[in-house]
This record gives C-alpha cells, sequence and structure tokens, in this order.
C-alpha cells in the first residue's frame, strides 16, 4: 500500500475539521466529495442519505454525475443485501462480484454503461444495524480498479461521517450540550498552554502549524494534546469535537 504524504494528512484532517465545522450539511457533503478528489482518482461520485427507517435511498449530492441512480441501485440483489446488512462497509465491486462475470450483472448495464463507468468504490455507513448513508465513487472506462489506499482514506473518515450524519438525522449537531473551550480549561483545570493549543485545535490548524506558532517539536505538541484529552476523558479527536463547541458563543 503507498504510504500517504505529509500533504495527504493535511487535506485529511482539513475534511475531518469540515465534517464536523461546516453548519450546512449538503454544503459538507459537497465540499467532501470536492476535497476526497485530492486523494482519490475518481471521475464521478454520489452521496446518498436514506431515509429515516433505512429503507430507501435520497438526497443526493453528486459529482459529476448527471442521473439520480438510487432507484436503480435499490433494485440489484447485491448492491441490496449489503445496504440491508446494518454495517458500515467499504468495497470495491470487484470484492463481491468477479472481474469477468460483472459486464453481465444488472448494475453494470443499468448504472455502469450508460455512465461509461468501469470501476466502483462504495462506502456503506450505518449505526445500530440501520443504514444512514452511501457514497458511491466511479472510475470511466480505460482506468484502474481502485486500490487499497483508497480503501484506506475513506477507512479513516467513517466513523466521522456516522457521527455527522446521525446528528443531522437527529436534528442537527446539539451545540448547547457541548463545553466551550473556556469552560472547559475552568472546569478540566488546563493550563495555559493547554488551553492555547486546546483553541488552536479547534479552529482546524494542523499540527505542523501549532508547532510553527509556538515554536514547539511535533513529540512536545503530541504530549500537551494526550494531557488534554487525559483530562477531558477522551481519547482522540473524534471524541474532542463531540465533547467542545467549535465557537465560544
Amino acid at each position: 500500500m503507498k504510504t500517504l504524504e505529509t500533504n495527504d494528512w493535511m487535506v485529511l484532517n482539513t475534511i475531518i475539521y469540515k465534517i464536523y465545522t461546516m453548519e450546512d450539511f449538503d454544503e459538507m457533503r459537497g465540499e467532501l466529495l470536492e476535497q476526497l478528489k485530492l486523494l482519490i482518482n475518481f471521475d464521478s461520485a454520489d452521496f446518498y442519505l436514506a431515509s429515516a427507517n433505512g429503507n430507501r435511498l435520497g438526497y443526493p449530492v453528486m459529482q459529476n454525475c448527471e442521473t439520480v441512480l438510487a432507484g436503480a441501485y435499490e433494485k440489484l440483489d447485491e448492491e441490496r443485501k449489503i445496504l440491508c446488512s446494518g454495517k458500515t462497509l467499504i468495497y470495491r465491486d470487484t470484492d463481491i462480484i468477479p472481474e469477468e462475470a460483472r459486464a453481465g450483472k444488472d448494475y453494470y448495464q443499468e448504472i455502469f454503461k450508460p455512465n461509461n463507468w468501469h470501476y466502483s468504490l462504495q462506502m456503506v455507513i450505518a449505526k445500530d444495524r440501520k443504514l444512514l448513508g452511501v457514497i458511491h465513487f466511479y472510475r470511466t472506462i480505460g482506468k484502474e480498479n481502485f486500490q487499497s489506499n483508497d480503501i484506506f482514506i475513506l477507512d479513516m473518515l467513517k466513523d466521522h461521517l456516522t457521527y455527522r450524519i446521525d446528528r443531522h438525522k437527529a436534528g442537527g449537531i446539539d451545540d448547547q450540550k457541548k463545553l466551550t473551550v473556556t469552560e472547559a480549561v475552568e472546569q478540566y483545570a488546563l493550563t495555559r498552554r493547554e488551553n492555547t493549543i486546546l483553541r488552536m485545535l479547534m479552529q482546524g490548524l494542523e499540527s505542523n502549524i501549532i508547532c510553527d506558532q509556538l515554536s514547539i517539536s511535533a513529540n512536545t505538541l503530541k504530549k500537551h494534546i494526550l494531557n488534554i484529552y487525559r483530562k477531558l476523558g477522551i481519547r482522540n479527536r473524534v471524541q474532542l469535537f463531540k465533547k467542545i463547541r467549535e465557537r465560544e458563543d
């Protein structure tokens, strides 16, 4: 598997930040697909949400797609079984259907062929055995298949997207239940330096930028972040965004 470069990690961190902080949900979905083009080579993509009962797909945000394909996917046995599994899955169509058999399948004839697509990568997002949404990425005929690196990138985003979609379906992100940075500093007795770093993290600044601005090493920054997590009783940035409000007001 190809190792991600520093710039790739920066883009990935920016995407995660926007998943949590962009107020308009559909704009967030569109920005997600746009930013992912910097990390994953795809020609078209669509991002569907599931209905309240998880039985149907709708509300698409599309990238270089001209037709709504939710109805077509729901009629296909392979896709329907996966959507009804209630599990979060990231897979290529070639992972479930042999290459030599794909051209004869309904999904290839009904969806891929009319759009000049040949390969696809799917991200099925679910929680508590209920479907939340699906993202499809497509490559046109003549291009290579999606690789393990592409799956790895989506795997890094799955928990963040699950949380945001779940909150959206529940009526939006409830900032009233979160602490402001000031409240967190007072309640958990953060030091002055930890206060500064927490504010910079909530602004979405990358680690190298924080190190440059504070004139500290990466190892020192990591120790400060681990201390913040320990005091707040959390373990990662996902939980940080769940606990702390982006804005003070």
